[in-house]
């Protein structure tokens, strides 16, 4: 899965984004990783899973990154898809 990062965002949040990746704003700096643990935290809370499980695969310095999270597929994507359910 790709992300593109917004780091001192304000707060944490995942959010929708395109067809081609998620957006995240994080409250942590880009210093020393720290905006990168913090992505790595947020997306394993929001897929359901350990963050063992979420693994940085490129983009270590770049906005967009690109990500792997193990887990259930049908309960992956069905947490990703509720990032672009529309409320009634």
């Amino acid at each position: 899965m790709a992300v593109r990062v917004t780091p001192r965002g304000g707060r944490d949040a995942l959010l929708a984004g395109t067809d081609d990746h998620f957006e995240a704003r994080l409250a942590a700096a880009p210093v020393d990783g720290a905006a990168n643990a913090a992505l790595l935290a947020l997306v394993a809370k929001h897929f359901g899973v350990p963050k063992r499980d979420v693994t940085l695969l490129a983009g270590q310095t770049a906005r967009l990154k690109r990500l792997a999270v193990a887990g259930d597929p049908q309960a992956l994507a069905r947490a990703a898809a509720s990032l672009y359910a529309v409320a009634p």
